[in-house]
Protein backbone atom coordinates (compact mmCIF):
# COMPACT_ATOMS: atom_id res chain seq x y z
CA UNK A 1 0.00 0.00 0.00
CA UNK A 2 2.80 2.43 0.91
CA UNK A 3 4.63 1.62 -2.33
CA UNK A 4 1.48 2.33 -4.35
CA UNK A 5 0.96 5.69 -2.67
CA UNK A 6 4.62 6.59 -3.13
CA UNK A 7 4.47 5.62 -6.80
CA UNK A 8 1.34 7.72 -7.37
CA UNK A 9 2.88 10.69 -5.58
CA UNK A 10 6.03 10.52 -7.70
CA UNK A 11 3.95 10.13 -10.88
CA UNK A 12 1.78 13.15 -10.05
CA UNK A 13 4.78 15.33 -9.16
CA UNK A 14 6.57 14.29 -12.34
CA UNK A 15 3.52 15.08 -14.45
CA UNK A 16 3.20 18.47 -12.77
CA UNK A 17 6.78 19.30 -13.76
CA UNK A 18 6.11 18.34 -17.38
CA UNK A 19 2.98 20.48 -17.49
CA UNK A 20 4.84 23.46 -15.99
CA UNK A 21 7.61 23.19 -18.59
CA UNK A 22 5.12 22.89 -21.43
CA UNK A 23 3.29 26.01 -20.24
CA UNK A 24 6.42 28.18 -20.25
CA UNK A 25 6.04 30.88 -22.89
CA UNK A 26 8.50 33.20 -24.54
CA UNK A 27 8.21 36.86 -23.61
CA UNK A 28 7.91 37.89 -27.26
CA UNK A 29 10.05 40.01 -29.55
CA UNK A 30 8.25 43.26 -28.63
CA UNK A 31 8.89 42.85 -24.89
CA UNK A 32 12.49 41.71 -25.48
CA UNK A 33 13.06 44.80 -27.65
CA UNK A 34 11.83 47.05 -24.80
CA UNK A 35 14.23 45.38 -22.37
CA UNK A 36 17.16 45.61 -24.81
CA UNK A 37 16.59 49.31 -25.47
CA UNK A 38 17.02 49.97 -21.73
CA UNK A 39 20.53 48.49 -22.01
CA UNK A 40 21.82 50.51 -24.97
CA UNK A 41 20.75 53.67 -26.73
CA UNK A 42 20.52 53.90 -30.48
CA UNK A 43 18.71 52.25 -33.34
CA UNK A 44 18.17 48.50 -33.66
CA UNK A 45 20.13 47.28 -36.67
CA UNK A 46 19.05 43.63 -36.40
CA UNK A 47 17.05 41.35 -34.14
CA UNK A 48 16.53 37.62 -34.02
CA UNK A 49 15.41 34.72 -31.87
CA UNK A 50 18.17 32.14 -31.69
CA UNK A 51 19.31 29.17 -29.67
CA UNK A 52 22.70 29.86 -28.18
CA UNK A 53 24.52 27.51 -25.80
CA UNK A 54 21.31 25.51 -25.35
CA UNK A 55 19.16 28.54 -24.42
CA UNK A 56 16.67 30.51 -26.47
CA UNK A 57 17.59 34.19 -26.59
CA UNK A 58 16.52 37.31 -28.40
CA UNK A 59 19.60 38.98 -29.84
CA UNK A 60 19.71 42.68 -30.81
CA UNK A 61 22.42 44.70 -32.53
CA UNK A 62 21.94 48.34 -31.55
CA UNK A 63 23.91 51.07 -33.40
CA UNK A 64 24.54 54.26 -31.41
CA UNK A 65 25.18 57.81 -32.66
CA UNK A 66 28.95 57.13 -32.83
CA UNK A 67 28.34 54.21 -35.17
CA UNK A 68 29.43 51.49 -32.77
CA UNK A 69 27.23 48.46 -32.21
CA UNK A 70 26.16 46.98 -28.89
CA UNK A 71 24.85 43.41 -28.93
CA UNK A 72 22.22 42.78 -26.27
CA UNK A 73 20.99 39.25 -25.55
CA UNK A 74 17.76 38.65 -23.63
CA UNK A 75 16.60 35.28 -22.23
CA UNK A 76 13.51 34.39 -24.31
CA UNK A 77 11.59 32.97 -21.35
CA UNK A 78 12.59 35.01 -18.28
CA UNK A 79 13.32 38.35 -19.94
CA UNK A 80 16.62 38.64 -18.07
CA UNK A 81 19.57 40.31 -19.73
CA UNK A 82 22.02 37.55 -20.66
CA UNK A 83 24.79 39.78 -22.01
CA UNK A 84 25.66 43.23 -23.30
CA UNK A 85 28.75 43.36 -25.54
CA UNK A 86 30.36 46.02 -27.67
CA UNK A 87 30.83 44.81 -31.22
CA UNK A 88 33.68 45.64 -33.56
CA UNK A 89 34.27 44.87 -37.23
CA UNK A 90 36.46 41.84 -36.51
CA UNK A 91 34.02 40.29 -34.05
CA UNK A 92 31.11 40.80 -36.45
CA UNK A 93 33.07 39.21 -39.33
CA UNK A 94 33.93 36.21 -37.13
CA UNK A 95 30.26 35.74 -36.19
CA UNK A 96 29.22 35.80 -39.87
CA UNK A 97 31.86 33.19 -40.72
CA UNK A 98 30.65 30.91 -37.92
CA UNK A 99 27.04 31.33 -39.04
CA UNK A 100 27.96 30.31 -42.62
CA UNK A 101 29.70 27.18 -41.32
CA UNK A 102 26.56 26.17 -39.41
CA UNK A 103 24.43 26.43 -42.55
Amino acid sequence: MKKTILFLLVAVLGFGTLVTQAQAKKIGMKRAREIAMKQATGKIKSSELEKEKGKWIYSFDIRNAKGTITEVNIDAYSGKVVSVDEENAQKEADEKRLEKKKN
